[in-house]
């Protein structure tokens, strides 16, 4: 993404985004914003590469987020900055709103811009002053831009009078905002990326996670409170690049587009289980491994909500290894060092693992019981250092409230 969000870390405050925020707002432009916004980062417990192909999703919100201090101008321009890690503030080249259009902007700054660009298709236009600050750490595979897309619209929102969840006032719907991002990243940055990310990142409710129907946009809150039967969910950052639009993502969306073609079908989610042997044969060889990821992922989403729902979580372990081994094998998004966080936690002691997020790079979650977080976060470092790569960043991921205004 860009120098918005600095590294992860354990216990992350939603508050210390927003006041970083308001802080250099004020230092950048001299008086204190209208309203400050942000937008958290994601984990996606099971579910991947299943939300274009119209399937099933089981995300939850992280504590880490990216907050958006914004004040509106009287003109059509947009403002842009960002504050790093390293306390350093970049700005962006100021932009007239009126002609934004795709590749008009390059790098970090094109995510707000195309935001202003599409919510300007929406009837929401005049200028604004953005200053960016969070937590969320990017390339990780935990949906850094994503919260960063989803700050900046609700900020442009709420300075237009579109607030979320406002009884007293117009109210602007989650769902649609999240179509809205979609459109950013595939039309303005360039990202074919699909519906997964933006939802869990405005819709995820804490202490729950979040099943998603993509097709329908049915969803339910689903309970997760690992804490009360003593597990964890360990988030271990490879620090390796993760980067949707220079990677192999495209690649993959297209094979699972062009497999349900050939079947048919609107997508691979309406392929049964029961029919999956039959339908991998009238698919050529090469696109057979990433139908089979599908239609068996959109299932262990299936089976995990029924054990969530049944209180069973600890049982849900085998379907997360099993979920590793599919995008491993079958949909070869995994990294050398994703399988050697996977594999090196479960046998320091965690129930089950996967990667998580797009593959290519990024993230591993680790279900661990409380008492060996510590020994599986050790052997995973160990274990780096062993092969000669720099060590991974590590971190308990919290299920937590999902967009909205802060101040």
């Amino acid at each position: 993404m860009g120098p918005a969000a600095s590294a992860p870390h354990a216990g992350a405050s939603p508050a210390k985004p927003a006041f970083a925020a308001a802080e250099a707002f004020r230092s950048v432009h001299g008086r204190s914003p209208a309203g400050v916004w942000s937008a958290p980062g994601r984990v996606n417990l099971i579910g991947e590469h299943t939300d274009y192909n119209d399937g099933f999703v089981l995300p939850f919100a992280l504590p880490h987020r990216l907050a958006a201090a914004a004040a509106p101008r009287d003109d059509d321009l947009l403002t842009v900055a960002t504050l790093g890690s390293d306390g350093r503030l970049q700005e962006a080249e100021p932009v007239r709103i009126p002609d934004l259009h795709p590749g008009a902007i390059e790098g970090w700054a094109a995510y707000p811009a195309g935001v202003a660009w599409v919510l300007r298709d929406h009837g929401v236009s005049g200028g604004a002053d953005l200053v960016l600050a969070g937590d969320v750490p990017t390339g990780a595979g935990l949906s850094s831009s994503h919260a960063l897309e989803c700050a900046v619209a609700l900020a442009l929102l709420g300075l237009a009078g579109l607030e979320l969840d406002d009884p007293a006032g117009r109210t602007q719907d989650r769902t649609e905002i999240a179509r809205w991002v979609q459109r950013v990243e595939n039309d303005f940055v360039g990202a074919p990326t699909g519906l997964l990310d933006q939802t869990a990142s405005l819709r995820c409710t804490e202490s729950h996670v979040l099943f998603l129907d993509v097709r329908s946009g049915e969803a339910e809150q689903v309970p997760f409170d690992t804490a009360a039967v003593g597990l964890r969910i360990l988030v271990i950052d490879t620090r390796t690049k993760h980067s949707h639009s220079e990677s192999g993502y495209g690649e993959r969306r297209r094979g699972t587009e062009r497999a349900a073609d050939i079947l048919g079908l609107k997508a691979l989610r309406d392929v049964p289980l029961a029919d999956l042997d039959e339908a991998l044969s009238r698919l050529p060889a090469e696109l057979r491994p990433l139908a089979r990821h599908v239609v068996t992922e959109n299932q262990r989403v299936l089976d995990v909500v029924q054990l969530l729902r049944a209180g069973r979580l600890a049982e849900i372990a085998p379907l997360l290894d099993g979920s590793h081994t599919s995008l491993r094998d079958d949909y070869r998004v995994s990294t050398a060092e994703l399988d050697l966080a996977v594999e090196t936690a479960r046998e320091a002691g965690a129930l089950g693992a996967r990667m998580t997020g797009g593959g290519f790079g990024g993230s591993a979650i680790a279900l661990v019981p409380e008492s060996a977080v510590d020994t599986v976060d050790e052997a995973v470092t160990a274990a780096y250092e062993r092969a000669g790569w720099r060590a991974p960043r590590t971190f308990v991921a919290v299920p937590s409230p999902g967009a909205g205004r802060d101040v």
